[in-house]
């Protein structure tokens, strides 16, 4: 089993969920700006030329959510009428406030729910995150920056990306193969797109990871047509790429996703903490890979679950790194609250290109 090919994708900014998932965070980060102990759980659907936000707000702000969410849509590329879905597209809230069944655990700081949460770190990047998942998120982001750069001005929002690595004694040592899903205007040929994609996308982000591949090992648009993107086309959801979102299906993932969510909602910020120990265990030396595994149930000040798997990795005993992982992060949820700092405004960019090992979000740092 040392010798095997792992496959990952990413999403850009402009993917249907990622729509979502943005306007979420957005509204999130309004109601901190606010109110830093606002509770949050907002959902939003996008779809043809219509985009629904609902869910529950129990804070001391005053939020404009249709303003809120045509900045977004537009900031992502939506402002032609012609996709179906724009900044000028209907949109419906609904929103209510936070059932007083499920405040009455949270308000002594206990958690907002119940589940499981999972944190990984491994050595096969400098931000101890696998190298699959590393790769698809630098290419979805260079597809959207060489789109809004103009570089290639011809590309339009929205698109995916995959790369299969291949893994020789456990370590990565070849690309196999990069899949680029993006829509383009139609005037241009798909060869020149393909052609277009290798020289400015998929050559410059594997030169930046050591690797290369030719450019027959690469597909573009597999059914060689794509011109119209987004939610006029493909429905969006908030929440629906949590595998995107976490370690790209290489390591275990919670029951919860993350964005639209304040972080007493231990879905996001249980998940956060244990990639912060994870990623510390293997930053300190203490293992080559670690998981790091939390519950709680609603109301719980702390978790009913904290282990630690190394995968034979371990440098030293497990008791050590128990002890360590105490010593460094108090997992109770004001603990985890206060320790990551993470009553603010920060998670809006946090829903393009992962949650993780990105060094601008303090659970990185």
């Amino acid at each position: 089993m040392n010798n095997y090919t792992f496959t990952s994708e990413s999403v850009c900014a402009g993917h249907p969920d990622k729509v979502c998932d943005s306007i979420s965070d957005a509204i999130l980060d309004e109601v901190l700006r606010q109110d830093k102990y606002g509770r949050v759980a907002v959902e939003t659907l996008a779809g043809f030329n219509r985009l629904i936000i609902a869910g529950e707000i129990t804070a001391n702000a005053k939020i404009d959510f249709e303003k809120i969410a045509r900045k977004q849509i537009k900031n992502l590329g939506y402002t032609n009428p012609k996709f179906n879905f724009s900044n000028n597209s209907k949109i419906e809230v609904y929103v209510h406030e936070q059932s007083s069944e499920i405040s009455a655990g949270v308000t002594p700081k206990g958690a907002g729910d119940q589940g499981m949460m999972f944190g990984f770190a491994c050595r096969e990047t400098k931000n101890l995150m696998p190298l699959p998942i590393t790769i698809a998120h630098h290419l979805a982001q260079r597809i959207d920056e060489v789109r809004e750069k103009k570089i290639l001005p011809y590309l339009r929002p929205d698109g995916k990306t995959q790369v299969t690595i291949a893994y020789k004694n456990g370590k990565p040592y070849k690309v196999n193969q990069v899949v680029i899903a993006v829509p383009h205007r139609e005037d241009i040929e798909l060869e020149q797109v393909k052609k277009d994609v290798y020289q400015k996308i998929v050559k410059k982000v594997l030169e930046e990871f050591g690797f290369k591949i030719a450019e027959k090992d690469l597909i573009v648009n597999g059914t060689g047509i794509w011109h119209m993107p987004g939610p006029g086309v493909d429905t969006g959801l908030t929440g629906r790429k949590i595998i995107v979102d976490t370690y790209g299906g290489y390591a275990r993932v919670g029951g919860g996703a993350f964005s639209g969510k304040d972080p007493t909602k231990v879905d996001r910020s249980g998940a956060y903490a244990a990639r912060f120990l994870a990623k510390r265990i293997v930053k300190e030396k203490l293992a080559e890979k670690a998981e790091v595994r939390l519950a709680y149930f609603i109301g719980a000040k702390k978790p009913s679950m904290q282990e630690v798997e190394t995968f034979g990795t371990g440098k030293v005993t497990p008791r050590v790194i128990q002890d360590f992982i105490t010593k460094t992060l108090d997992t109770s949820v004001e603990g985890i609250l206060n320790g990551l700092n993470l009553q603010r405004p920060i998670y809006l960019p946090t829903s393009s290109y992962g949650h993780f090992g990105r060094e601008e979000f303090p659970w990185e740092q």
